[in-house]
């Protein structure tokens, strides 16, 4: 029996709803389902990512920016959001307006904070804890419902399907999602596996934010090794954002990173064009299984709203003025504007790079 009886709080609740009239959110529910019989196992996809979000007044949190990988870069684009608005409000006569939010930008300069509000309005650095799922043949890919909309070498052109999005626990969901809602609130770091601050954290968060929303998928790239699937790049927002990313990198970057001589790199040449031309998320690079890999994001939400850091989360960047202090303490000489000169290694990479922005060009004019 629920201990609420009848009064469940709404970031309680995982609504289900029917999707007879939205074709599209009826095929990706059914695909969620699908999923569940071909990678029945949920395992963890790295470490936690952290956005900003602002609390809306009719409901529920809007993300501001997309999901990344510290709590300090969170804040820092916090910090951008802040100066960005002061100039907005000050166009439209707000002068109080722009002084609180540049006073705002200034203090997250040297402290850091994750609940603020500012001018009227509530922003935080939400928390988001990745998993993937896993079958017999490796972790799962992109599904054909996954939006997918960018041209090839394009995805970074297209809005971000994360900005935007509403944190709202109450909003409705297929039965798919519904469950996976269940299946992943209900998950705790397994003794042993992580350190013990970790699990512990994972637990108080059980019963801190015991609600939580899915957010949109995001897809990193991986590679497998003696039977063991580990990420290689990513995260992208997209199916294309993570081919692009590859492709980029099989071109640009590992020609030096990875030393590759004259054949290797026609080799990866090849490849890249191969993921260029079929857009296919599976292949094979350097005699090793590479995947584009489907991720699921879940922010737990509490009565307070959207989970924010936890303690035991990565968090070593200190803000940015205060890094400048630092440094400068430690006789890092920050206003020095003389440049060394690169490394054969940066040259050659600045070359890569310029080669394919000419090629990406000569494709565009031919299209």
């Amino acid at each position: 029996m629920s201990e609420y009886g009848e009064h469940v709080p709404a970031y309680r609740k995982v609504r289900v709803v029917a999707h007879e009239d939205a074709p599209a959110a009826a095929l990706a529910d059914v695909e969620a389902w699908e999923a569940r019989e071909r990678y029945p196992d949920l395992m963890s996809g790295g470490g936690p990512l952290f956005a900003v979000v602002q609390e809306l007044e009719s409901g529920g949190w809007e993300m501001l920016t997309r999901a990344d990988a510290t709590p300090q870069s969170a804040r820092d684009s916090m910090t951008a959001i802040f100066r960005k608005r002061a100039e907005e409000v000050a166009l439209a006569g707000d002068t109080a307006g722009q002084q609180d939010l540049l006073a705002t930008a200034e203090l997250l300069d040297w402290e850091r904070h994750d609940d603020l509000t500012v001018a009227g309005v509530r922003y935080r650095v939400a928390r988001a804890e990745p998993f993937i799922r896993m079958g017999p043949d490796g972790p799962e890919g992109p599904r054909p419902s996954d939006p997918d909309p960018a041209p090839v070498g394009k995805s970074h052109e297209f809005r971000s399907p994360t900005r935007g999005f509403v944190i709202d626990p109450f909003a409705g969901t297929g039965l798919s999602e519904s469950i996976l809602r269940l299946e992943l609130l209900g998950l705790v770091r397994k003794a042993g596996t992580v350190p013990h601050e970790v699990r512990s954290d994972s637990q108080l968060a059980k019963h801190s934010h015991p609600g939580g929303v899915l957010l949109p998928a995001e897809f990193v790239t991986a590679e497998c090794v003696n039977g063991h699937w580990q990420p290689t790049a990513g995260p992208s927002e997209t199916p294309q954002g993570a081919r692009d990313a590859l492709a980029m990198y099989l071109r640009v970057m590992a020609p030096v990173l990875e030393r590759l001589d004259d054949d290797e790199r026609a080799e990866y040449a090849r490849i890249a064009d191969r993921l260029d031309a079929e857009r296919c998320d599976e292949l094979e690079i350097g005699g090793k299984p590479t995947r584009i890999v489907r991720v699921e994001r879940l922010v737990r939400v509490g009565p307070d709203g959207p989970e924010g850091p936890r303690p035991s989360d990565p968090d070593p960047d200190p803000p940015a003025a205060l890094q400048a202090q630092q440094l400068r303490e430690q006789g890092v000489n920050l206003d020095d504007d003389e440049e060394d000169d690169p490394s054969p290694e940066t040259k050659e990479l600045i070359h890569l790079f310029e080669q394919e922005r000419k090629r990406q060009e000569k494709l565009a004019e031919g299209s």
